[in-house]
């Protein structure tokens, strides 16, 4: 079959099909690639400066013990971090220990995940909030609560308020420090009333 005069095999580019230009012509394969990682180091940027920002706005916030942000802090840990603690939380092993209590004014049981020391008759619990949380005016108003702790239930009995100098012996090592970084100054002392229960 003869060929067709003026038809050639060779591909034309359509308007805007800018990916079948040769790579190094402007618009091409190259430059595209270079958009792409440009913006992608931007966001990375970006991101990281969110980060540090709002890393330095959580400490500094604790430190100073900002109503706003330990407002937002606890609001977070209630909607994730508290109902996953929830599912371990007072069996042996766990992370967390359950202290019981109930509300000062609606009279509700309540289930609050903390994690104390255990000491010599009793607990220390630190307050990265101090002793303005809810559960911790509940039990200073009731003079009393109950924790599950390692798979056991204790019956608690005169909770004080304590700076955390007078029992920074009873943390370890890591928990000094995070003490220190965020500035937690209180602590939650309770005695044990009883023997523990299973």
């Amino acid at each position: 079959m003869a060929e067709l005069q003026g038809v050639t095999s060779d591909p034309v580019p359509r308007p805007g099909a800018r990916w079948m230009l040769e790579p190094g012509t402007p618009g091409g394969v190259d430059d595209t690639m270079e958009r792409v990682i440009r913006t992608s180091r931007w966001l990375i940027r970006c991101i990281v400066v969110v980060g540090v920002v709002v890393g330095a706005t959580f400490v500094v916030g604790m430190r100073t013990k900002s109503s706003t942000v330990q407002g937002a802090v606890r609001r977070m840990n209630k909607a994730f971090w508290n109902p996953r603690s929830m599912r371990t939380a007072g069996t042996p092993g766990a992370y967390a220990s359950v202290v019981h209590h109930v509300g000062r004014r609606s009279g509700r049981p309540y289930r609050t995940p903390v994690v104390p020391v255990r000491v010599d008759g009793g607990f220390v619990i630190a307050l990265p909030y101090g002793g303005r949380a809810d559960w911790v005016q509940n039990v200073l108003d009731a003079g009393r609560a109950t924790i599950d702790h390692e798979g056991e239930r204790y019956e608690l009995e005169r909770p004080e308020i304590v700076s955390t100098d007078a029992v920074e012996d009873c943390f370890g090592a890591s928990e000094r420090r995070s003490h220190r970084a965020f500035k937690v100054d209180q602590c939650l002392r309770l005695r044990i009333a009883g023997p523990p229960t299973s």
